[in-house]
């Protein structure tokens, strides 16, 4: 069931394809589906890109058959394919999940020393504003290394994602110029999205990108953070915020999924 801190940290509002509507105010997150659903194998969405780009620039995801990882970035959408080569996605794709924000960042620092991934989290950790229920995140600059992953497209009858993982390709990119970014969600939404950071990236040619598995930054990356109170979920047909089914997406098999 959805925790109740959960609806009260943050301002939660489910809707079908009759209610969608496209989301003009800063601050708002806009999700399709949840992460419960992709972790049971419901890796085919309706929402289109065209239709996912009127409610943000900035965010993350993936594609119908899980056809890669998904990076949104300056109102660009752009897909990193089983081997980390990235490509713009058309607007007709669709996707099955995603969040995306209209990024308007509050908060711009400046991140000094080469640091490990954990450290840079942690950083991250001491910009975000105390009692944020959930922030978007951009990260512009070096890094010394970026360990990425991305999976092949699959096919029908679909498998649950932490088998699919199992096939995953990791790849590296070193030295490289580019953006990470994502979501910080808090603990207790698992079912509904992942908690802790959720963190793409994409090199600043657009060349290379996938899912965020380990980094280390160089000096001086320069970090927006844009808080966020408000959730809106665009639900398929078959989802329920209230299934007890979402209590299924547990710690671990996020961990398995989202971790490697």
């Amino acid at each position: 069931m959805l925790d109740e801190r959960w609806i009260k940290s943050l301002h939660v509002e489910s809707m079908r394809r009759g209610d969608l509507h496209a989301e003009r105010e800063p601050h708002v997150l806009f999700q399709a589906s949840t992460i419960g659903a992709l972790l049971d194998g419901a890796f085919d969405g309706d929402l289109s890109f065209a239709e996912l780009a009127e409610h943000g620039d900035l965010g993350l995801g993936t594609l119908n058959r899980l056809d890669g990882e998904m990076i949104a970035l300056d109102g660009e959408f752009l897909r990193a394919d089983v081997e980390g080569r990235v490509h713009p996605i058309a607007a007709e794709a669709k996707t099955p999940f995603a969040v995306v924000t209209r990024f308007e960042p509050t908060i711009d620092a400046r991140i000094e020393g080469s640091l490990g991934h954990a450290e840079l989290l942690a950083r991250l950790d001491q910009l975000v504003p105390a009692g944020a229920s959930s922030c978007a995140v951009r990260l512009d600059g070096t890094f010394e290394l970026v360990r990425a992953r991305s999976v092949p497209a699959q096919r029908p009858p679909y498998r649950p994602l932490t088998e699919v993982v199992a096939e995953q390709n990791v790849f590296e990119l070193r030295d490289v110029v580019g953006t990470m970014l994502g979501f910080r969600f808090p603990a207790y939404v698992e079912g509904i999205e992942v908690a802790g950071y959720h963190l793409h990236f994409v090199s600043e040619d657009r060349s290379r990108g996938g899912h965020v598995l380990d980094s280390r930054a160089a000096e001086g990356l320069r970090a927006r953070l844009d808080p966020s109170d408000d959730l809106h979920i665009e639900l398929p047909p078959a989802i329920d915020l209230a299934d007890p089914d979402l209590a299924a997406a547990t710690h671990e098999a996020i961990v398995r999924a989202e971790g490697g």
